[in-house]
């Protein structure tokens, strides 16, 4: 598999000795989660999965790619963010393969009404996602691609629709059964956020032509290292107590841009709860240097950086002789990588706490070791703030007064 994944936290600013006194709460942590039996599904996943799934997963994915030019992921939030980090960083991995676009990831007219526009005279195939089918974005983008799809195929229709919902209730379950969609289950055990590695994520990877069984693979791989997570998680408690608010996920490679979303929901969702949590915020370097850099080197340090290095970019080139002598000969990457650097020495000596993660090269494997990493450390994380890490009540304020809107 290659070089490790490294987590290099000599510049966080925080010393083993200030991380003895998480010691027992981190204990806590871990046997709350691998007892628990409320959103704690995912813990053992790498061990346990249901191999015959994954080749009714695999199938079903060979299947799609067979039948559209253009295959359509229906969902919000966790639902889509996941499948979408893997997809834009590791593909395009074969030529061929289904054009993949996200519906039901906002409320706008414009959006949906331009991509039906793009695709309709494109075979087309959709995959709905959503526990309970009654999430507005997702109702919504499947009642118009339903509509197209029924319009375009007639009673065949019903052939190009997937369906991953709870195993047994809700209105998809409902309609799926009824219709005889092929289906998929989202584990009761297993929310949102933390479900990239349930069919919610793996079937769309699949149809993009990811090797599912290495991104399992790597998170088995990551689930028996613990103690990193159990590090991160300890280090991101002791900054945020001495006022470091926000943490920064930042990267110089625009293929982790959806990961790095993924991040946000997952830590920002898990943690804001009870007036406790660090504000997760991203940012695209060398790009936001240009706007933010500026605000990192000398604004309001109430901030902690956790920097997400790509050691061997999936391609490089070679900077031409009429950019000037300083430049030319260089690959981009080499200069990158040097942007890097300069930044990391220049906020070393802002004192600007920061956190390396190192990752040899972007492939299936080790994607799967940074989704088990960051679920582990972000779960254990809140639970050392004291907070229930896989419930989201204050996602309902907003819903419920939509709702009133709307009357």
């Amino acid at each position: 598999m290659g070089a490790e994944l490294n987590i290099d936290t000599s510049n966080a600013t925080v010393s083993e000795e200030d991380l003895i006194k998480y010691k027992g709460a981190l204990k806590e942590a871990q046997d709350f989660l691998n007892k628990s039996k409320e959103g704690t599904g995912w813990v053992r996943l790498p061990f346990n999965y249901d191999r015959s799934e994954l080749k009714r997963i695999q199938s079903t994915a060979v299947k799609i790619q067979e039948q559209c030019q253009v295959f359509v992921v229906i969902g919000i939030g966790g639902s889509y963010l996941g499948a979408r980090a893997a997809i834009e960083m590791l593909g395009p991995l074969q030529q061929n393969l289904p054009e993949i676009y996200y519906a039901g990831i906002n409320i706008s007219g414009s959006y949906h009404a331009e991509l039906i526009d793009r695709i309709k005279d494109k075979d087309i195939c959709i995959c709905v996602i959503s526990k309970s089918g009654n999430t507005t974005e997702t109702a919504i983008a499947f009642s118009l691609f339903k509509q197209l799809l029924l319009k375009k195929y007639g009673k065949q229709a019903s052939e190009r629709i997937y369906v991953i919902t709870d195993k047994e209730k809700g209105v998809l379950r409902e309609e799926a059964e009824r219709e005889g969609y092929v289906s998929f289950v989202i584990p009761d055990d297993i929310g949102g956020r933390y479900s990239v590695l349930t069919p919610v994520g793996l079937l769309p990877m699949a149809v993009a032509g990811i090797d599912i069984e290495s991104v399992l693979d790597g998170a088995l791989k990551e689930a028996e290292l613990a103690d990193r997570s159990e590090k991160y998680a300890a280090i991101r408690n002791e900054l945020f107590n001495r006022g470091k608010l926000i943490e920064i996920f930042e990267y110089y490679e625009p293929r982790l841009h959806f990961f790095a979303e993924w991040l946000k929901q997952l830590f920002g969702e898990s943690e804001g709860k009870e007036g406790k949590g660090i504000f997760p915020a991203a940012l695209a370097l060398s790009t936001d240097l240009h706007s933010m850099g500026q605000y990192l080197q000398e604004g309001n340090q109430i901030f902690f950086e956790t920097i997400l290095n790509v050691e061997e970019p999936k391609m490089d080139i070679v900077v031409p002789e009429s950019a000037g002598s300083f430049l030319a000969g260089k690959s981009m990457n080499q200069i990158n990588r040097a942007a890097m650097e300069g930044v990391i020495e220049a906020h070393k000596g802002a004192n600007i706490p920061m956190i390396k993660i190192d990752i040899p090269v972007l492939n299936p494997y080790n994607f799967g070791r940074l989704v088990y990493f960051f679920e582990k450390a972000c779960a254990l994380s809140g639970c050392l703030m004291g907070v229930n890490p896989f419930d989201q009540p204050g996602v309902e304020s907003y819903k419920s007064e939509m709702r009133k809107a709307l009357k």
